[in-house]
């Protein structure tokens, strides 16, 4: 069956407004997959689910890496043909050879990846392959008003039609593929993690996109490991655990707590785990003294070894600038930094990691990994080129350090580019940890990956503290900062606005990073 009946766990919705799936219950689906099975290699990856999705509603997938949600939508899509099930539109059952053949019966697919030509115009990306014509030269003319009309129809102001796509910010490319998508006069379109990389202000826009589209009756399917957004958008929210349906429920029944324990199993209260038992704050390993640079001024902050130092903020607030200026990418031009109580000059990426510093980058794609090289060759990238001397004694090492992370791979050979996101971030730490750090920068380490892999990350941060590694970690997410947090720094325009204790709420964090009045000490000092 494809809704489960069982008895939700009751709690309250997060934000938005109600949902009272009045439509949802009485009209008939727009989609329906019943029965959808795939296997690769003679493995399920994904086994007897059904799925509805009804005309003017927002449907939530979620489910950890390696859930099924990709298989499911690319199936959806005409990328991957069914070894078994249906699929059904409007009550027609129609079978898709070709993600065209799933375009032209109204169901299009806006993919994390984007797949736009940089150096084409953002009206030349929405109608590639199918411009009009006046004879046989494109219309040019007509192609522009037709998007500026998609456009406007869609909430979009100040993007215009000329537009060169490579100019475009992510935000503004996201909104191009889903213009692009509607473009097909689209009844259903899947999002795959369609906020994963904008900001805070960029995701409100496409929020109001969203809603947009439900009220031109489209149905979305909405895919994303961000929980809040799911309780803001959606009616109805689907779970897949291993390839499995487990469950489909209305929104109003479920909070965020019953909807981790559908995904991976455990309640939420195990979510971040406790210190390692004798894990207690050590010699001070890291001291800045009036830092600053062209982006952060006026940094006091010290790192004990065995704790881990949340780094708040708003978007925009230096978080970011100021892991890279420690990490001597962006460079301090004044003040004080002293290492182990010795003052000392980072000036680049290579001194800092000779002094034992490690920075887990915000982008792990961009920055991170090298996509196209094998598990093995990313793990052993810093080693290599920093401490060539090591790289035998790494190498020999690394297959313990993989499997002690339980990075799921066939190999240490197989690209980085065909794993899961989870996957990809625990390659980046293991090549953090082979060239054994006394201080971890962490900017955002678990952004973009499921809860499943974020409880992995967890352990792992708790077990270096454990035995001795500083760890200074950045993060948007409040529940993350506070849930694995000794001590929390919270920035705002540039410096540090204040500290706060273990345990403190999101409203005293918020406080500080908006500098709204709050119990908090200067930098340094003791919290409240």
């Amino acid at each position: 069956m494809p809704y489960d009946t069982d008895v939700a766990q009751p709690g309250p919705p997060h934000g938005g407004p109600p949902h009272d799936g009045t439509a949802s219950n009485t009209s008939a689906p727009l989609l329906r997959a019943t029965g959808l099975t795939k296997r690769f290699f003679g493995n399920a990856v994904l086994e007897d689910v059904d799925l509805e999705l009804r005309a003017g509603a927002v449907h939530g997938l979620v489910g950890e890496n390696g859930a099924g949600k990709s298989t499911l939508m690319k199936i959806l899509a005409g990328v991957y043909q069914p070894d078994g099930g249906t699929i059904e539109i409007a009550g027609e059952r129609r079978a898709f050879g070709h993600p065209v053949q799933a375009q032209q019966a109204g169901l299009a697919t806006v993919f994390q990846e984007f797949n736009l030509l940089p150096d084409r115009s953002v009206a030349e990306n929405i109608y590639l392959g199918r411009e009009p014509r006046r004879g046989a030269l494109v219309d040019t003319g007509a192609m522009q008003r037709d998007t500026a009309e998609l456009l406007e129809g869609l909430g979009v102001v100040g993007l215009s039609p000329q537009t060169v796509v490579r100019s475009l910010s992510v935000a503004e490319q996201q909104i191009v593929e889903i213009a692009k998508a509607v473009s097909y006069d689209a009844r259903i379109i899947q999002m795959d993690e369609p906020t994963a990389a904008l900001a805070d202000h960029e995701v409100a826009l496409l929020y109001s996109m969203v809603r947009r589209l439900q009220e031109r009756g489209v149905a979305v399917l909405y895919v994303s490991h961000r929980l809040p957004e799911l309780f803001e958008l959606c009616e109805t929210i689907t779970v897949l655990k291993d390839g499995r349906h487990v469950a489909t429920r209305p929104t109003r029944e479920l909070d965020e707590a019953a909807l981790v324990r559908m995904m991976v199993g455990r309640p939420m209260s195990a979510f971040f785990p406790d210190p390692v038992p004798g894990t207690e704050p050590g010699a001070e390993v890291l001291t800045l003294s009036g830092a600053g640079n062209g982006y952060v001024d006026g940094i006091d902050l010290r790192l004990r070894a065995g704790e881990i130092v949340g780094l708040a903020g708003l978007q925009g607030s230096g978080r970011t600038e100021l892991v890279e200026g420690i990490f001597g990418a962006q460079p301090f031009t004044r003040g004080r930094l002293e290492l182990q109580g010795k003052p000392v000059q980072i000036g680049s990426p290579r001194q800092a990691i000779r002094r034992g510093l490690a920075l887990v980058t915000e982008d792990r794609k961009a920055k991170g990994l090298a996509l196209n090289q094998s598990i093995l060759d990313n793990a052993l990238g810093v080693v290599r080129a920093v401490f060539p001397g090591r790289t035998r004694t790494a190498r020999g090492s690394m297959p313990g350090v993989l499997s002690s992370m339980a990075v799921a791979a066939r190999g240490m050979d197989q690209e980085v580019q065909f794993l899961s996101g989870g996957n990809q971030q625990k390659v980046v730490l293991a090549r953090w940890l082979s060239t054994n750090p006394r201080v971890m920068l962490m900017d955002e380490p678990t952004r973009g990956i499921d809860v499943g892999a974020k409880h992995s990350i967890y352990e792992l941060m708790r077990q270096l503290a454990a035995e001795g590694v500083a760890i200074l970690m950045v993060s948007s997410e409040l529940p993350e900062v506070i849930g694995m947090s000794d001590r929390i720094l919270v920035m705002h325009e540039g410096r540090l606005a204040g500290e706060l204790p273990a345990g403190s709420s999101e409203e005293q964090v918020l406080a500080l990073a908006t500098r709204a009045d709050a119990t908090g000490t200067t930098p340094g000092g003791d919290a409240a």
